[in-house]
């Protein structure tokens, strides 16, 4: 038999080209999710500030002057934490289309709630951490995506170091300590910075295992991956804010 006109192709080589491809496929989903969360948020971040009567749904005024939330604004400042032990403790049981609806809630709820920084920082400043931001979370997303190094061991150190930082703003809320304060949020940099590339290898290592169909399972992950992503980025932007903002 004549051997020449076969193109033989090493099962290995071709696995691992399946497997980037497959990779890649959900890697993507994950950020679209990402990106699409981070979009709503802003957008409701903006008007939320900036609408008088959008404003006034969150905001209430005391006699003296002074702004405070109003109950929806309570509801806006807690509900995002409820939202995502839903997701997660629920994740075998809500549909996909549950899981992205109640993500789209918790980015709407964020923004919400993150209106407030319109009121404490100039809005220049805010604009410019966020693209500081942007930058510093692109470059670690890509290191976390191409590093051939198991990034295991690191991120379970940082989680660690995350619950520990935790126990210290809870002791500052009743320490008031700015020195503290800004201790955390150089804490917090440093966190979020490398739980990114964590993550995004995490995610990189579930796309190559559980392939590019469009099974909702998948479609679940990709979503859950985006919220700690989304995590992630929003965290990292509050800590630069707390550190390099100019307030009003």
């Amino acid at each position: 038999m004549d051997t020449q006109n076969f193109n033989f192709q090493d099962p290995i080589n071709v696995q691992s080209v399946s497997s980037d491809v497959a990779s890649k496929t959900f890697v993507s989903k994950v950020f679209s999710w990402m990106f699409l969360g981070l979009v709503i948020t802003g957008l409701a971040s903006y008007l939320f500030a900036t609408d008088a009567s959008l404003a006034s749904i969150i905001y209430s005024i005391a006699p003296n002057g002074r702004v405070g939330f109003a109950p929806m604004g309570w509801v806006a400042a807690f509900a995002p934490f409820a939202l995502v032990l839903l997701m997660g403790a629920g994740f075998n049981k809500l549909s996909y289309s549950a899981m992205a609806i109640t993500f789209i809630a918790f980015s709407l709820l964020m923004g919400m709630s993150l209106s407030s920084i319109f009121l404490v920082y100039a809005t220049s400043s805010i604009y410019s951490v966020f693209f500081i931001t942007a930058a510093m979370f692109g470059l670690m997303a890509v290191l976390g995506y191409t590093t051939k190094t198991d990034l295991t061991k690191f991120g379970s150190l940082l989680m660690m170091l995350l619950l520990g930082v935790i126990i210290a703003s809870v002791v500052n809320m009743f320490m008031h300590s700015s020195g503290m304060q800004y201790i955390i949020s150089f804490a917090c940099v440093a966190i979020f910075t490398g739980l990114t590339a964590y993550d995004v290898q995490k995610m990189k290592n579930i796309g190559a295992q559980v392939g590019s169909n469009g099974d909702a399972t998948v479609g679940k992950m990709a979503v859950y991956g985006a919220l700690s992503l989304y995590l992630d980025f929003i965290n990292l932007f509050l800590a630069l804010l707390r550190i390099f903002g100019n307030r009003k």
